[in-house]
Order: C-alpha cells, then structure tokens, then sequence
C-alpha cells in the first residue's frame, strides 16, 4: 500500500511520458533531461520557422497571370495577356508563375502595404525575370520585386 502511494503519477510526469521513479534522484535526472530536449526541439522549430520568413535575394524567371487562372485552371502559361488585364482590371492579383511551377505573390514591404498589379499589368500575359526578396511561409511564396523586366 506504501509503495502505491510514493508511485502516484503527477500531471506533469504524464504530460512528458515520464516513468514512475521510486528514487528521488533517479526521477528528477530524467525529468531535467525530457525537459531540455523538450526545450531543445521547440527552439530548433521556432528557428526553423523563422528561418523561412526572412527575405532572401533572388532572381526568379517565369509568367505573369491572373491568380484565379493559376490555381483554378491549373495553367502552366498563360492564355493570353488580354485574359489577364481584363481579370487584373477587375481586382484579380496578378502573380508571377515561375519556371518550376512556384506561384510567387508580389508584395510590398511598406506599411501599409500597397497592391502590386499596377506595377505587373505591363507584362500580363509574358513571361518575366524579377528580382527581389523572396519570402516562404508555410508553403507560399511571396516576392518584394526591386526588379522587373520581360524575358524571352
């Protein structure tokens, strides 16, 4: 009946997966070692994550079109600059189609932040290379363009 009683389980000790310890010193080595990988594995995360945030500079080549085509209509090129202007007019972000496949989103670093179509409806419907920061998170990919012009 002792024994039972000095193995009650803590909340705590759930929560890490802890086994139950008769001795003091044996429990709490093991409970300071969850802890820190625990620790450990949420700061390499958070790293990680803030890794993929920050611009990095690059140059990416690929199609200016509307993004409803993009991902509606699947279209690795666009249909026709027209298509494009005449959905940009009408509030549709256009966004750069890179080479690979990678659907880039035009941004702007300012606050507070301005649409990008202005700048990109010159080249609706053709293919370009921007240059500028590119941002990653959770999946999307985003550019701040310092450079833009048409490619063949």
């Amino acid at each position: 009946m002792i024994a039972a009683t000095a193995r009650m389980i803590s909340p705590f000790a759930v929560f890490l997966r802890l086994p139950c310890y008769t001795s003091a010193s044996e429990g709490q080595a093991f409970a300071m070692f969850r802890i820190i990988h625990v620790l450990l594995t949420l700061a390499l995360a958070g790293f990680a994550v803030s890794a993929q945030s920050t611009g990095e500079k690059k140059s990416i080549t690929g199609s200016v079109l509307d993004s409803a085509c993009a991902f509606t209509k699947n279209l690795s090129k666009p249909v026709n600059p027209q298509c494009a202007i005449a959905c940009a007019r009408k509030g549709s972000p256009l966004v750069i189609l890179g080479d690979d496949g990678t659907i880039y989103w035009p941004i702007a670093e300012s606050m507070p932040a301005e649409g990008q179509n202005n700048r990109l409806l010159p080249y609706a419907g053709q293919r370009v290379t921007a240059t500028g920061k590119v941002y990653v998170r959770s999946g999307s990919h985003a550019i701040v363009i310092d450079n833009i012009a048409a490619s063949k």
